[in-house]
């Protein structure tokens, strides 16, 4: 299937925290100048323009970047990552939501690459023009999930995987935890970060065990919700389950996550986890 596009979706309260937590891994990773590798398993378009039609239908960045963008005193986290989504809108009106893979653009020195796959035809196109020529960066057009096993481990042996499949179908579940186990196998000492939604609480419990049944170590969940769990339609929570997270992720989340649960909860519903599945 392919027909999801994140543009209905950009900038919503599942970006901030997938991109506030990508922003902290970055950060971390030039922490040194040994050069690393990014993989995205699932780009998308690149970058967003919030004045579209898709991204007008329900305008769900505005209980996310929407939120945030004209607060004071933002938790540092928090105000790194409004900081960079300023930086790519040319006035102080927000018009525009870069994706991962212009985030992680922005966070490339030199030395590092990013591959970045995307499948939908669409999608790929607008994200050639998005990030233009660019030789840190190589673009394929194929399955993320399938193409990121040939890439590990990278050269230079340090980096991050992103996988943020849309979990269009109920397999996607499977799928991400049977290709993690093997994209762990060959880059075990790698950062892996996996996003995911709230739909179906079930779905991610059995998500949770799975990965806590593995070989897996040092592996952290972060989760931030806007409303209570339902059996309706809709996302009420996403999460990022991070493997090898930078030592202090934890504790700076724990700052932050309160902050961004009362600032983006609906009708004081907010809520956050922060869960250590697998320990070192």
């Amino acid at each position: 299937m392919l027909s999801y596009r994140h543009s209905f979706h950009a900038g919503n309260f599942a970006d901030v925290l997938k991109h506030l937590v990508l922003i902290k891994i970055l950060k971390h990773l030039n922490t040194k100048d040994k050069p690393f590798c990014c993989i995205d398993t699932h780009a998308g378009a690149g970058g967003y323009q919030l004045n579209s039609d898709y991204a007008q239908k329900n305008k769900e960045f505005d209980n996310g970047i929407g939120a945030l963008w004209e607060l004071d005193n933002l938790p540092d986290a928090v105000a790194d990552y409004v900081k960079v989504i300023k930086s790519f809108n040319p006035t102080d009106k927000l018009t525009i939501y870069p994706g991962s893979p212009l985030i992680i653009q922005l966070y490339l020195r030199q030395q590092d690459h990013l591959f970045a796959h995307e499948l939908h035809p669409t999608e790929i196109n607008l994200l050639k023009q998005a990030i233009k020529k660019d030789k840190r960066i190589t673009l394929q057009h194929t399955d993320g999930l399938k193409n990121t096993l040939g890439l590990l481990p990278p050269k230079p042996n340090r980096g991050l995987v992103l996988i943020d499949p849309s979990y269009e179908i109920k397999s996607d579940y499977d799928k991400v935890v049977a290709s993690l186990f093997k994209f762990y196998k060959r880059f075990a000492q790698g950062t892996f970060a996996l996003w995911y939604p709230v739909v179906d609480r079930s779905r991610n419990i059995q998500l949770e065990n799975a990965l806590k049944a593995s070989p897996l170590k040092n592996v952290q969940l972060y989760e931030l919700g806007i409303k209570a769990d339902t059996t309706g339609h809709g996302m009420t929570a996403s999460g990022m389950i991070v493997i090898n997270p930078p030592w202090k992720l934890a504790a700076e989340l724990q700052n932050t996550l309160p902050y961004l649960a009362n600032t983006l909860g609906i009708e004081g519903a907010g809520h956050f986890r922060i869960k250590t599945l697998i320990t070192e």
